[in-house]
């Protein structure tokens, strides 16, 4: 009877914290969009009162993060221009290590956009997975993008080149070109992200599946967390849920030990299980975890990363704000420099 109800509520509670958790990051998200937007405004002109620069915006610059990376284990120089942007890529990094691609299944915002659009697909009748042949084959872009990247940046770009990059204006103003990306999208802009959305509506997680070169980074260093889900073979009663339940396709029910790039941690097979026990979270030598390990560990690194960094002077940068003003007014002419 035990068993019973501890499986029972895995069942009901997993993927109501995982909803409230994503909701979280969705609004966290949301909330400093709409504090960058008023800094921008201010630094615009568009407002008299000048309004605080929210450093978290730099979260949603990963390249220039990862050229900061490259800077600072070359030089040990943390970056000054995008300092939190540093921070919380080395936070993400560290989860996906840790806690495998727990920031995908739990933290992501565009994750958990890309789930409520599958389950609004689902109410509508739509959400396919495509069988093994071609699901493997679509996996690539995200790959190959991922790798131009790792190319571009770990192997092509010197250290002058990157110092160079990331005290350019395009970088320094690069937050707000992305804000213009968003507030002022063009016909190709607005097709695209259509598109994707149809796309997200017909085949569960179509952008972090197929697209997200940052997933697919996230899940090679995943390969070497100490932390994975085990499939107990003797009291697996082969209903395949779990398999079907995987918002990546991730075939479940034929592996004895998940450990794949493509699972996210998200631990919705561990809930749709109706064999309490034969889905565990494990760590190392087959200590086995409590499931709430997992996306706890994910919110823990956030904050004491951010803590850290601003008990460190790794958080804010220092660019001046009457530079941002300058850099801002001119961002939509600002081109992506070459070296």
């Amino acid at each position: 009877m035990g068993s019973d109800r501890r499986r029972d509520l895995n069942r009901m509670i997993i993927p109501r914290v995982r909803t409230v958790v994503q909701l979280g990051f969705i609004g966290l998200s949301f909330w400093i969009g709409y504090r960058f937007y008023g800094f921008f405004q201010w630094a615009i002109g568009a407002v008299p009162e000048p309004v605080n620069r929210p450093a978290s915006v730099e979260a949603f610059l990963p390249i220039s993060a990862l050229l900061g990376l490259k800077r600072f284990v070359l030089t040990g120089k943390w970056d000054e221009i995008h300092p939190a942007g540093l921070t919380i890529f080395l936070v993400i990094l560290s989860t996906a290590l840790l806690l495998r691609k727990g920031f995908c299944g739990w933290a992501c915002p565009v994750g958990g956009l890309s789930r409520l659009t599958e389950g609004l697909g689902r109410r509508l009748g739509m959400g396919w997975n495509p069988p093994a042949w071609l699901d493997f084959p679509l996996m690539a872009p995200k790959y190959i993008l991922m790798a131009f990247f790792l190319f571009i940046i770990l192997y092509k770009m010197d250290l002058r080149a990157v110092d160079a990059f990331l005290r350019s204006p395009y970088n320094m103003a690069v937050d707000a070109k992305m804000l213009l990306f968003f507030i002022h999208p063009s016909t190709t802009t607005v097709v695209a992200l259509s598109l994707l959305f149809l796309l997200s509506l017909a085949i569960p997680n179509f952008w972090c599946r197929y697209l997200c070169p940052y997933g697919a980074l996230l899940g090679l260093v995943a390969l070497l967390s100490p932390v994975r889900l085990v499939r107990d073979g003797d009291s697996c009663i082969h209903c395949g849920k779990c398999s079907r339940s995987c918002p990546t396709g991730v075939d479940v029910k034929k592996k004895s030990v998940v450990n794949t790039p493509e699972c996210m941690g998200c631990l919705e097979c561990i809930a749709v299980c109706p064999v309490e026990g034969c889905i565990r979270l494990k760590a190392g030598h087959g200590w086995r975890l409590q499931w709430w390990i997992l996306p706890a560990g994910v919110i823990l690194a956030f904050l004491a990363g951010h803590l850290l960094a601003r008990a460190t002077g790794h958080w804010e940068s220092q660019i001046p704000a009457k530079l941002f003003r300058i850099l801002y007014l001119q961002a939509h002419t600002l081109i992506h420099p070459t070296f």
